[in-house]
């Protein structure tokens, strides 16, 4: 045993410094900036709400910051820990090159393996201290040292381990702010990942002047339940959230910025002071993409070898058009050119980003600038490029916009100082011709390119060629005050956030969530797109693999009415899993579509209308293939023979063979043999499609409603982490008793960790253990074990995932049902006959209360209600516990209306986000007994 980890379990171990702790992870010494606002988190308790430090200076370090700080209170009582569990990274745009996400990444895996990330000796010991101490907030002492999340692209499947897991989350606005609200975009989850994001959290909103509405919005939510008691402590009941921008409000009073000691610093003086000149060229009319593309091709010309150059357009289709011309105009021996827009899949993004950021060949600010490249390196891009992109380019062009727009670029341009050729042009265009209040306008930007035209004219003096020198030390003077407005947000109201709580059944016709916290002119009219080789054809069919964000981008909605269209839209229902066929006229905003893969539109920058190649479908990876012939052929890019579609049918079970396993096993193993014969079609790289073609198994699927397809390698069997799920599946059935000791136990572990009163963690006891009774029902268990071989009652089913619908009408279980409200049932006839529920602090009502709600929404139901459905039937369900025996009936037309009133009282004491974390407490301690088990067995 080492000597740091004998004083770590003796108590005496001595917490690393803030300077130690970054010292260790980045091989580096803090700017003093970094340092200075360690000691003042620390110091305070609290965050200042600004941060006001320039682009290029080293705003990420805000994660050690936070990290180091939640570190530091591990050994206080966790009632008065007052650093919050977790840190969200929050920026207003969809990131394509996100270094923080990369830099938090490599955050968690040193802390997890000091070794692995190359440290020893004292930097490996003092790692290793912060990670003992982050460990220790967990309730499950095997928990990473910090979990790093990235909801990415609309990635929105992972939320924290459970309330107790120190994490990081990055995340775009709208992700974070839809979760807020109870709206998680994409989410399975809404009541936990509402808990996660109000609730013990620090919220880091990077350049927070693209975002003002959030900062508004939190304090209104809390004045809507303003005689809510907090369960936590008052430090970590609500989001902290802080402003990190460049060009933030100067008059703020509590702002952080550099000081004469930062700007001693040799490394922050280069940087303040890194040559950026800017030429200004206005023209009244003319093509903007046509002068972005002279005014790069005069750049390069000026350079003495490859160099980089970055173009900004203020919209994706002028970014298109230059991208197109410098194709043609650049030869591919002379520069590679990178299209990056937001109208991009993840897929795509990914090898964009992989290029940008060539350690050799791309722009990265850690990049050797000229060492090694061969050819120019032309990055074409919208705003997405400007916040959260680590990038250092030689040379900018840039169209004209606003203050904080040309501030956010041209810290893109010679980041870190290295480059003394460095040179910029803005192209400043008069606006189009427009009427009334719009007349004298841009887009996007509004009036204020004209007045930034003269700011920047006055700086120049009377040059022939307006030119004007602007280092980050200068920029803030020379271009003034931004005159963007933040534009309106409806003002939230205690109604419609307790219409938002209700996510078991949404109430029709609700106010949508986002310009709450985007504003109601960021309003953008698109429609989601997703392109597959299966296109269910049936109305009511369901969509398989179920569509995710990762696979999408947003279109504008009159672009995909303008196309045209032989036959209806095929949309996804608001069901989210069911398929409609509407006419193209008919798609309204936030529709979801599914476009067949050999439709085009899209190439491997993204969204491109006069695309006709096929589309690769990036759904099936570890998901299996469709038995369609249409779809294999589409997927395989080729053609088939003509006896193809009669081995589909045999392999399906649709041919007059389907009751010989022999003959289809024989169909399925012969499709097979053909696809792996197949080199990768277009869009694969030849290693992922040996791969994906291998994985795929010779035992077919065949749910209700969803198309036949082949299954895969190693799918994952075990327990399903969604809100709807009543399926209950692992890979071995494990004893309902021990499970709910098991849940019991772990919740209130996670309820002690987090600093709740003893009266609550008894409730959480109590809910764990009473949770899962409703699985008793005789239908529940010949569902889960059907020829009664454990002997006894069962939590989970060791049944494969094709045979689920098959064994549940065969045990009568009704379609639908929930097995909680039968718990519910249950334990309210156990708590009724208990004689001792009086609590310090709670009535026998509020505690009745909570635990039954506790057991009705650990699937994430009974928000306000659990649904009920067609049964009828005249038996009961009975369970002993504690010697106490009760029975209640087993039909699931009876609705509980007790809970909507039970539902309104407890979002009244406890909040609607301290009651969701309650929710989510007991909610992810089930996930992870029945994860703990699948591991066991």
């Amino acid at each position: 045993m080492s000597i740091d980890e004998t004083s770590a379990m003796s108590g005496t171990e001595t917490l690393p410094t803030f300077t130690e702790f970054y010292r260790a992870i980045n091989r580096r010494e803090p700017f003093p900036w970094q340092n200075r606002l360690a000691d003042l988190v620390a110091g305070r308790e609290e965050w200042p709400k600004e941060i006001g430090i320039q682009t290029g200076l080293g705003k990420t370090a805000c994660l050690e910051i936070a990290v180091w700080w939640l570190s530091s209170q591990a050994g206080r009582p966790a009632s008065e820990r007052t650093a919050p569990t977790r840190i969200w990274w929050v920026v207003n745009r969809r990131l394509l090159v996100d270094s923080t996400a990369e830099h938090a990444e490599a955050l968690s895996e040193a802390l997890r393996d000091p070794t692995s990330a190359g440290l020893d000796g004292h930097d490996a010991a003092v790692v290793r201290s912060i990670a003992r101490r982050l460990r220790s907030l967990s309730a499950d002492p095997n928990s990473e040292p910090i979990e790093v999340i990235r909801l990415r692209g609309g990635i929105a499947s992972r939320t924290p381990t459970d309330p107790s897991c120190p994490a990081v989350i990055l995340c775009t606005l709208p992700m974070y702010g839809s979760r807020l609200l109870f709206r998680g975009y994409g989410s399975r989850l809404r009541p936990i990942d509402a808990a996660m994001a109000g609730t013990d959290s620090l919220v880091l909103l990077d350049e927070a002047h693209l975002a003002p509405h959030l900062a508004r919005l939190l304090p209104a939510l809390a004045e809507c339940t303003p005689n809510a008691r907090p369960v936590l402590n008052e430090a970590r009941t609500v989001p902290r959230l802080v402003a990190l921008t460049a060009t933030g409000d100067a008059a703020q009073a509590d702002r952080f910025e550099i000081d004469e000691e930062d700007e001693a610093n040799p490394i922050i003086r280069e940087r303040l002071d890194a040559a950026k000149p800017l030429e200004i060229r206005a023209e009244t009319r003319g093509s903007t993409a046509i002068r972005l593309v002279s005014a790069t091709e005069q750049l390069l010309e000026t350079a003495s070898g490859p160099a980089t150059c970055l173009i900004f357009a203020n919209s994706p289709s002028t970014a298109r058009d230059a991208f197109g011309r410098l194709r043609k105009r650049i030869p591919d021996s002379r520069a590679d050119v990178l299209l990056l827009t937001g109208l991009v899949r993840e897929h795509e993004a990914q090898r964009i980003r992989a290029r940008v950021l060539d350690p050799v060949s791309g722009m990265a600010s850690n990049a050797a600038h000229a060492c090694g490249r061969e050819r120019h390196l032309i990055v074409v891009a919208t705003q997405t490029l400007e916040v959260g992109a680590d990038i250092d380019a030689e040379f900018l062009v840039t169209e004209a916009c606003g203050v904080r727009a040309l501030t956010q670029r041209l810290g893109r341009l010679n980041r870190l100082g290295r480059c003394p050729h460095a040179r910029a042009i803005y192209l400043h265009t008069e606006p189009a011709a427009r009427k009334g209040a719009d007349a004298g306008t841009w887009p996007v930007y509004g009036r204020e390119p004209g007045e930034l035209l003269k700011r920047l004219k006055r700086a120049c003096g009377d040059g022939r060629q307006p030119a004007v020198s602007l280092p980050p030390r200068l920029v803030s003077r020379v271009l003034g005050t931004p005159a963007d407005s933040a534009g309106r947000a409806p003002e939230v109201l205690p109604g419609l956030l307790w219409e938002w709580t209700k996510t078991t059944v949404r109430p029709a016709g609700e106010a949508p969530v986002e310009p709450y916290f985007s504003g109601i002119a960021a309003q953008r009219y698109s429609v989601s797109v997703v392109w597959r080789a299966h296109v269910p054809r049936d109305a009511g069919e369901r969509l398989w693999p179920r569509a995710t964000d990762r696979e999408a981008i947003d279109v504008p909605i009159g672009d995909l009415r303008g196309l045209s269209w032989d036959e209806s839209v095929h949309r996804i229902a608001a069901d989210r899993v069911t398929m409609e066929q509407v006419p193209a006229d008919e798609l309204r905003p936030g529709d979801q579509i599914v476009l067949a893969t050999d439709r085009g539109l899209l190439d491997e920058f993204g969204w491109n209308p006069t695309s006709s190649d096929a589309v690769l479908d990036v759904s099936l990876k570890d998901k299996g293939m469709p038995l369609d012939r249409t779809a294999i052929e589409r997927i395989c890019n080729t053609g088939f023979d003509s006896d193809f579609g009669d081995l589909i049918e045999r392999a399906s079970g649709a041919s007059d063979h389907d009751d010989d396993p022999t003959d289809r096993l024989a169909a399925v193993e012969e499709i097979l043999a053909r696809i792996r014969a197949i080199q990768a079609p277009t869009g694969w790289d030849q290693s992922d499609w040996t791969s994906y073609v291998t994985s795929l198994q010779a035992t077919v699927a065949a749910p209700r409603k969803e198309v036949a397809r082949l299954n895969v390698a190693n799918h994952s069997r075990g327990p399903r982490m969604h809100t709807l799920d009543e399926t209950s599946i692992a890979r071995d059935a494990f004893d309902l008793e021990q499970h709910c000791l098991d849940v019991a136990a772990r919740s209130r572990a996670v309820a002690e960790t987090i600093g709740l009163p003893a009266a609550l963690c008894d409730a959480f006891e109590q809910a764990g253990h009473l949770h899962d009774f409703g699985k008793a029902d005789r239908r529940f268990q010949r569902w889960l074990d059907p020829n009664g071989i454990r002997g006894g009652l069962v939590a989970k089913s060791g049944a494969p995932r094709h045979k689920w619908e098959q064994l549940r009408a065969s045990a009568g279980w009704p379609r639908g049902g929930r097995h909680e409200a039968l718990s519910c049932r249950l334990a309210r006839l156990i708590l009724d006959e208990t004689s001792d529920s009086t609590k310090p602090g709670f009535s026998p009502e509020l505690y009745r209360d909570l635990v039954l709600h506790l057991v009705v929404s650990h699937h994430g139901n009974g928000r306000p209600i659990v649904l009920p459905v067609r049964d009828g039937t005249p038996g009961t369900v009975s369970i002993t516990a504690s010697g106490q025996t009760v029975e209640v009936t087993a039909d699931l037309e009876t609705v509980d209306w007790e809970q909507p009133t039970r539902f309104r009282r407890l979002n009244e004491r406890f909040g609607p986000w301290g009651l969701a974390l309650l929710e989510a407490i007991l909610i992810r301690s089930d996930h992870a007994v029945s994860a703990d088990a699948e591991v066991a067995q």
